[in-house]
């Protein structure tokens, strides 16, 4: 198919919708880009700040997507500047009470650095409970068995999306901010805010949260739903030695401690979100991160050393009861001229790109 003349429209300019357009542009498409609000500017910028393959979804049996995840985590630090994607040496501390063996985790590592073999990372190590008190001697030693390091990424999410929007720019995509799209149709057809109409070869209802709810405003169904769920953070004023990952006292939940701008992020909750509810962190997950870090620190923190708070909400494929056990795939939908984007991963967004354009051509 000769795609030097084919238009296509692109709803939603999060960091989907940005590498879509950038994608498809790079193929030679006249892609334009509509936001109702600025780029990067709601769920693509309140991430939990990792470049990673998920190391936790392997329990799920989410192979597949670990792998192509570690794949992009690459990518991105091979093309992006390397103060805004790079690799983070983490810690998974083990104690005398956790959830997870020595050897489950050890297991897991192992998958870990066999989908990331070409990487060029380290593999995972054990490190031994005092090497562990050497890099973070602020970790509360009582229990405390010794450390698996491993390595994963670090982004400044805003940044990179940022980046990400000017390759799509330069290779030909036009990006209008300020101005949302009302309904689609699958026949290319869309109608802006501002009550114009205009037609398409190709639309791609990239809208994250507000995808589904796009849909249902035209009058169109679809075969997925969304499981919309609220990831809060806090960013506490205090410097950090080491990147770790923890289990949340008393569940298999994971959560995250990491050093963030001079200061410590934690994160994140998972909590059900109602369509247009206000997103930011309830009072119960402010103290629920604090009261995570805490048992793990033996400098405790409270309210007044948090400098910043910040919620995001992950459009999830609807797959589990427990949001923690969702799928984080992606689903692509096809509809004649339209095509819907449900889902994906931060780190994954290239991806999905590409196969957003493979439906294109199709």
């Amino acid at each position: 198919m000769s795609n030097i003349k084919l238009r296509v429209a692109i709803v939603g300019a999060g960091i989907n919708g940005i590498c879509i357009g950038w994608e498809l542009a790079k193929a030679g498409y006249q892609v334009t880009i509509f936001e109702r609000d600025s780029i990067i500017s709601h769920t693509s910028r309140a991430s939990s700040k990792l470049l990673h393959g998920g190391l936790r979804y392997l329990e799920n049996g989410e192979f597949r997507l670990v792998r192509e995840a570690l794949l992009e985590r690459h990518k991105w630090f091979q093309d992006a500047p390397s103060n805004l994607a790079k690799p983070l040496c983490m810690l998974l501390p083990v104690y005398r009470n956790s959830k997870r063996s020595r050897w489950l985790l050890k297991l897991g590592l192992s998958l870990y650095d066999l989908f990331a073999r070409d990487s060029g990372l380290p593999s995972h190590m054990w490190l031994q409970r005092n090497e562990v008190l050497l890099k973070d001697p602020f970790l509360k030693p009582e229990g405390l068995l010794g450390a698996f390091q491993f390595w994963d990424g670090v982004m400044d999410d805003q940044k990179l999306g940022f980046w990400a929007a000017k390759q799509a720019c330069e290779a030909g995509a036009i990006i209008h901010e300020g101005l949302g799209v009302e309904t689609v149709d699958i026949n290319g057809k869309i109608k802006l805010l501002n009550g114009s109409l205009e037609e398409f070869d190709y639309v791609i209802n990239a809208a994250g949260p507000w995808s589904k709810f796009l849909l249902g405003q035209s009058g169109l169904s679809s075969s997925h739903d969304l499981d919309l769920v609220r990831g809060s953070h806090i960013v506490l004023n205090r410097p950090l030695r080491s990147a770790c990952l923890f289990e949340v006292p008393g569940e298999r939940r994971i959560f995250f401690v990491l050093p963030w701008q001079d200061g410590t992020l934690v994160g994140t909750t998972e909590v059900r979100q109602k369509f247009l509810e206000s997103v930011s962190p309830s009072n119960d997950e402010i103290t629920y991160l604090i009261q995570a870090y805490n048992a793990y620190f033996s400098h405790p923190v409270d309210e007044n050393d948090i400098r910043e708070t910040f919620a995001g909400v992950r459009p999830l494929v609807k797959s589990a009861q427990d949001p923690s056990r969702a799928t984080r795939e992606y689903a692509l939908e096809k509809k004649h001229k339209l095509i819907n984007v449900f889902g994906g991963k931060w780190t994954t967004a290239r991806a999905l790109a590409r196969q957003v354009h493979k439906l294109v051509e199709m």
